[in-house]
């Protein structure tokens, strides 16, 4: 029988502690694996270690030194764990991204070495958050609240079932509410050339309210054990869910959305959660 594993990259700052701290109560949920992940960053007139004239042995002693060190704290939080540790070499985010495909979940802290001051999420977490094809999940803000409800965005999006899913999942593991939030824009129109938002009507507003309630009776009876609320509001789904992440443990969004770029898995509104939630965010992935 296969184990799961949970891979969680680290590097040695508070950002990635707080990603080991995470990714090991979650693997303890799943019975699964966790390998701590440091990657040399051996890219000649940019690496960031002291390479003694260019000493590797040097590098990759400080590599094992952060790993082992992400390993005793993981163990810190769930004593006995099962631990692997990998020290990888390259580039970060592609190394990271290439051991991604036999990962159940892959962990990252917001921030990293080498970060310019003023962005609010690192290089390294933004690229593999946008590329990777498993969940990654990006562990921000108050990263070691464990109380409060998980909240996910619920939409229109093909994907958008999937993503109910794995937000009731999530719940369910960890005996939390869920906060389902369905935003509910304004149709646009055009009046002497210039467009204005249409304000609903309260009957408008009760028809999509009993409508997000139906989609979410299946569930409801699937998940008996989870308590829901559903929330409809006009604001931006972005911005609602940054607000409601000041109150949750975990927020859960789609790989896809509306507006989503080309080449990439991540649309605007998860891109945005990972600049100012105030909780993880997990970045749901449905295989193609």
């Amino acid at each position: 029988m296969r184990t799961a594993t949970i891979v969680v990259a680290t590097d040695g700052t508070a950002s990635s502690r707080a990603a080991i701290r995470w990714a090991a109560r979650e693997a303890a949920r799943r019975a699964a694996t966790l390998r701590v992940t440091h990657v040399i960053d051996w890219q000649h007139g940019e690496a960031r270690y002291d390479l003694d004239g260019g000493d590797f042995a040097a590098s990759r002693r400080i590599a094992e030194g952060v790993a082992r060190t992400g390993a005793a704290l993981a163990r810190e939080v769930v004593p006995d764990l099962p631990i692997k540790i990998d020290i990888l070499v390259g580039n970060p985010a592609a190394r990271l991204l290439s051991q991604a495909g036999d990962a159940d979940l892959l962990v990252l802290g917001s921030r990293g070495r080498g970060g310019f001051a003023s962005l609010v999420l690192g290089s390294v977490s933004q690229r593999v958050a946008l590329h990777a094809g498993v969940p990654v999940v990006v562990v921000r803000g108050r990263g070691d609240v464990t109380d409060g409800p998980v909240a996910v965005g619920f939409d229109e999006s093909e994907r958008a079932e999937h993503t109910l899913r794995t937000a009731f999942e999530l719940a369910a593991a960890r005996g939390a509410p869920l906060a389902v939030i369905r935003t509910y824009l304004p149709v646009m129109s055009l009046y002497m050339g210039v467009a204005t938002a249409n304000v609903p009507t309260p009957e408008e507003d009760a028809a999509e309210r009993l409508r997000l309630e139906e989609q979410l009776a299946p569930w409801r009876e699937r998940f008996p054990a989870v308590q829901v609320e559903a929330l409809l509001s006009h604001d931006s789904a972005a911005a609602v869910l940054s607000g409601v992440s000041h109150g949750a443990q975990l927020v859960v969004v789609g790989s896809r959305g509306r507006g989503t770029l080309a080449g990439t898995l991540l649309g605007s509104t998860g891109l945005q959660l990972l600049h100012h939630a105030d909780s993880p965010v997990y970045l749901d992935r449905q295989a193609a």
